[in-house]
């Protein structure tokens, strides 16, 4: 029981913080129990992790998301404003990754995904190109400037956020920084567009656990409390770093992590497939 608690703190403290920073949280998901020699605590406790930081979004954002309320409303009666147009982007950014994730549901292929190789050489490949559009984007742009069809390229960018190691965060945020927004307004947007994604994705393993008999257990529900308080604290801490900083910190941490996973491996250490 001790152990199992242990564990929880740990998956919550990883998740919270890694799911807003640009380092991937579900590569960190993967490699924690593999490093530590844990079992994998499995897609449902991922997903209720997710669930933890989901609530975070809300709490932070809440202005935007009762925004996104007042927008539907505008929607119904016919009306063109900033809170709709929000909304819209929202929705069409989210279509992107349901297609995508479906597919890779019913193909089977997102279990074989979970390879700590696989989290290693994305960490390198997208922190580098997280740099060159940070480095090179322009910063003219708000989300009071954002039309549909950069909503939708942001999110298609998201899927690749389906191959561990990518990072959902980090992939919406350079493809909003190629396209010239600001780091902050790029990060927002990011978030915003998070909870659709997520809350379609709980529903869905949850749901499909039930079906098969397996219910949420106690060490579970605790995990995504304590996400939920990480994940806010969090996104604090992002959102006031980025109006003074860029990005580079979060490139030179996917790098070294990247390159050490990679020595580990080859060196033997079993970190190659996590099941």
């Amino acid at each position: 029981m001790v152990m199992e608690f242990i564990q929880a703190v740990v998956l919550a403290v990883v998740q919270g913080v890694t799911e807003f920073l640009p380092i991937s949280s579900s590569g960190h998901l993967i490699l924690a129990p593999a490093i530590m020699g844990w079992k994998d605590q499995g897609v449902l406790t991922d997903v209720v992790t997710h669930v933890g930081s989901l609530l975070a979004v809300v709490i932070y954002f809440w202005r935007d998301m009762m925004g996104m309320t007042r927008g539907s409303l505008d929607i119904l009666k016919g009306r063109t404003t900033y809170n709709s147009q929000l909304l819209i982007n929202v929705i069409v950014g989210t279509i992107p990754i349901i297609i995508v994730g479906f597919i890779l549901k019913l193909s089977g292929l997102s279990d074989s995904m979970r390879l700590a190789e696989l989290v290693a050489i994305n960490a390198i490949i997208f922190g580098l190109l997280l740099y060159f559009a940070d480095r090179y984007g322009l910063m003219l742009r708000g989300i009071r400037e954002m039309n549909w069809v950069s909503a939708l390229i942001i999110g298609a960018a998201q899927c690749l956020s389906l191959s561990p190691g990518t990072s959902r965060s980090g992939i919406t945020m350079t493809a909003a920084r190629a396209l010239g927004f600001t780091r902050p307004e790029a990060a927002r947007f990011s978030f915003l567009l998070s909870v659709p994604a997520n809350a379609a994705a709980a529903i869905l393993v949850i749901g499909e656990s039930y079906r098969e008999g397996h219910a949420l257990s106690g060490i579970m529900v605790l995990t995504g409390v304590l996400t939920f308080f990480v994940a806010l604290a969090t996104i604090h801490f992002l959102m006031q770093m980025l109006r003074t900083m860029s990005f580079l910190p979060f490139v030179i941490y996917r790098v070294i992590l990247g390159v050490v996973l990679l020595g580990l491996i080859y060196s033997g250490v079993p970190l190659g497939t996590v099941n």
